[in-house]
């Protein structure tokens, strides 16, 4: 008998997933949270860009950093949905003021979250909650579809739940989506509805639930330039403002749009072709 139960034993342990360290929050700025085992990975180096490099979201940028400013330094502070046009700076614009105001001397730590492991939220809430660091959790490209119910996983970071969010957590996510969800979706379940005003209230609540809302749009000409001669200006690029213009416009057109992405990769096509290393 005893022999059976030392088996049973021993087989559950290896059922059971190994208990995982203590992350140690002073060996990075920056970390990404996986999954089976979970872990908080911590990055060398953050990818991001100089915030005065961010041009045309000028009111977006300010709001952000005053509120993470806050929130570093102990005070209240609100999630916010960065929301809007593609390529226009939402994730680039976390990254550069959890940068801004580490500088300033906050031990800020910036936690990445994949969307597809939002079920595992309320796990990493709690091995954040333990440590008397303060952490942005950032959430890239949020968005749900129409089986999806991961937005029920997230209800726990914003202010749903027993426990809360966290005291030392505050949460940031971007989205091209003001309601992360397809307008078409909001009035197909209002439509098929008995009670069409609640078809929806349950998804649509969820970005309710962000304190800051920050709208992020399609840039003019004048601004899409202006991001360009900046990235020129910063890595030491040196072109002429007529061909500058005219190369843009043309790599633009050939895009179909202009954002800050575009005037990105139209950037490194140019530093490419001058021989500079970025």
């Amino acid at each position: 008998m005893s022999d059976a139960l030392e088996r049973i034993a021993a087989a559950l342990e290896r059922m059971s997933p190994p208990e995982q360290p203590t992350p140690d929050f002073a060996s990075a700025e920056a970390f990404v949270w996986h999954v089976e085992p979970d872990r908080l990975e911590p990055v060398a180096q953050v990818n991001r860009v100089d915030m005065s490099l961010l041009v045309g979201i000028d009111r977006s940028r300010d709001t952000l950093l005053e509120n993470t400013r806050q929130f570093a330094g102990g005070l209240p502070a609100n999630n916010a949905l960065l929301w809007g046009a593609r390529g226009m700076g939402k994730s680039s614009l976390v990254k550069a003021v959890h940068a801004a105001v580490r500088a300033e001397g906050a031990d800020l730590k910036l936690v990445e979250l994949q969307r597809e492991d939002l079920p595992s939220v309320g796990r990493l809430l709690n091995v954040l909650r333990l440590s008397k660091a303060r952490f942005v959790l950032f959430c890239d490209d949020l968005s749900f579809s129409h089986d999806d119910q991961h937005y029920k996983s997230l209800k726990a970071v914003l202010d749903g739940g027993i426990e809360g969010r966290p005291d030392n957590v505050v949460f940031y996510a971007t989205s091209n989506r003001r309601h992360l969800m397809p307008r078409d979706m909001i009035e197909n379940e209002r439509s098929s509805a008995i009670n069409p005003s609640e078809a929806v209230e349950e998804k649509v609540s969820l970005s309710d639930r962000f304190g800051l809302w920050l709208g992020f749009h399609p840039c003019d000409q004048t601004a899409y330039l202006a991001m360009i001669r900046g990235y020129c200006d910063a890595h030491g690029v040196e072109i002429d403002d007529a061909t500058l213009r005219a190369e843009a416009i043309e790599w633009q057109a050939t895009r179909g749009s202009r954002s800050g992405r575009v005037a990105w990769q139209y950037f490194t096509d140019l530093a490419g072709r001058r021989g500079v290393r970025l």
